[in-house]
């Protein structure tokens, strides 16, 4: 499940919150090279991450069996003959290869594409001796002409398509399979759907499940097409503008929390110009007519942006639970009691320069090891003329401090650098690297502080010598 999927259940979700309404999930698999368990677990899993539990469907039951169209066949089938019975729909007995012959012929003629109706003509009777004389057929719905569908769509308002531009399409493929549009209307009729809300791709579907729908004497449900999201450039997202899967969010240190935000944002406004907001809220003001009918704009930086917004939102306890998985994943082992009682000293300073989760591992990880590993670009950019100084004299200094607390520290160092005439950038840097490895670390003197004096004397010196060597 992507992100626009993503989006779209969780505008369904607030909706139905928002209404009172029965959020419901069913499992559309009549795809046989499309359908795939884990592609199943995908989305069941991206739906609980983001937070949106269903009332009905797949995996929670309710009314309507399993809520996975491959276990609902013969009720397709049902559905579509008695619409043959009734003479709203006609076996078709073209085979692939002449219906690709007589397309190749409209298009070289400059004629609009679709089925031209040449079974429709076939009398009701001789169809029905020939299905049972043995001759395979599909099922196609006859198409009112001339005629219109017109709708009005929650986000698009009015919206009207001529017949001529609406041919008779296949409800059952001549081997028994059901299309799209069959499973998907039969669904939408036997589940009492009363709102649709997908993306607008599937627009030019909506005329063919309206007229299918009053063929089988159902009430039209209300549709509402959302807008597809689009790159910073312009163009349909795509994984070249960052786009991935939900649950591959999750993997990369976002919290869900923060990407079901973002997603709210994408097309629809709770007003007073909020941009960070709990999903309550969205439930409270949430309306399907208020979603914009522009492409909204997917920007990973902003996304990034909002995900520290979160971050720094959570409470302490929260915070050091859901960052620790990430830190023992960068480790490879659980962390032990002292390394957590440690990670906690330092927890208030890292959740507040966390963007992304997976960002924390790399940040503590000098706090973990006995022995860090130099960022071979930190180590050159800091390690200059002026390095072997700066350590030596940071050796010396922070022998002879008398309380190992941060405060003490600082003020040796920052009077040190004082001494030998340099600025913060320089007398400090090099020492950073020197206890963390990298020029991007938690704040220096509170992670000597945490270290401990042995650590950290120990990590000057290994600089120093290999400074010299």
């Amino acid at each position: 499940m992507h992100v626009g999927t993503g989006r779209t259940a969780l505008f369904n979700w607030l909706f139905a919150r928002h209404t009172g309404g029965t959020f419901i999930v069913r499992i559309d698999d009549t795809d046989d090279e499309r359908s795939d368990p884990l592609f199943e677990a995908d989305i069941l899993d991206g739906l609980r991450w983001l937070g949106l539990e269903w009332d009905e469907g797949v995996a929670v039951g309710g009314p309507h069996g399993s809520y996975r169209q491959s276990d609902r066949y013969p009720r397709y089938r049902e559905a579509a003959e008695i619409l043959v019975a009734e003479g709203t729909a006609y076996p078709c007995f073209c085979t692939p290869a002449e219906l690709d012959e007589r397309r190749k012929q409209v298009e070289a003629a400059g004629r609009p594409p679709g089925y031209d109706g040449r079974c429709r003509t076939i009398e009701q009777s001789v169809a029905a001796a020939r299905r049972a004389a043995g001759e395979t057929a599909a099922i196609r719905l006859a198409i009112t002409r001339p005629g219109a569908t017109e709708f009005t769509d929650l986000i698009r308002g009015l919206i009207r398509v001529d017949h001529e531009n609406l041919d008779d399409f296949v409800l059952l493929r001549s081997d028994g399979r059901p299309t799209y549009h069959l499973a998907s209307t039969v669904d939408d009729v036997d589940y009492q759907i009363t709102h649709v809300a997908r993306g607008e791709d599937l627009l030019p579907s909506t005329p063919r499940h309206i007229q299918l729908a009053l063929a089988l004497r159902a009430e039209v449900p209300i549709y509402a097409h959302i807008p597809l999201i689009h790159g910073t450039d312009g163009k349909r997202l795509s994984k070249r503008h960052g786009a991935k899967a939900v649950i591959e969010y999750r993997e990369a240190g976002y919290l869900p929390e923060a990407l079901a935000n973002y997603l709210c944002l994408l097309g629809w406004s709770p007003g007073e110009d909020l941009t960070v907001f709990p999903l309550s809220l969205a439930i409270e003001r949430f309306e399907l007519s208020a979603v914009s009918k522009n492409p909204a704009v997917f920007d990973i930086a902003k996304l990034d942006w909002m995900n520290g917004e979160h971050v720094r939102a959570l409470p302490s306890e929260e915070f050091m639970a859901t960052a620790r998985p990430f830190i023992e994943a960068g480790l490879g082992h659980e962390l032990t009691l002292e390394q957590r009682s440690r990670f906690a000293e330092m927890a208030p300073l890292i959740q507040e320069r966390t963007k992304l989760l997976s960002e924390i591992a790399g940040q503590v990880r000098f706090l973990f090891v006995d022995e860090v590993d130099f960022d071979a670009d930190s180590w050159n950019k800091v390690m200059t003329a002026d390095a072997g100084a700066v350590l030596d004299a940071a050796l010396m200094r922070l022998t002879e401090v008398g309380d190992w607390s941060t405060a003490e520290i600082e003020a040796s160092l920052r009077s040190m650098i004082e001494e030998l005439g340099l600025n913060a950038r320089k007398g400090l840097q090099p020492l950073r690297v020197a206890i963390t490895g990298s020029t991007v670390s938690p704040p220096l003197f509170e992670s000597m502080a945490v270290l401990g004096r042995e650590v950290t004397l120990k990590r000057l010196a290994k600089a120093r010598f290999r400074l010299s060597g």
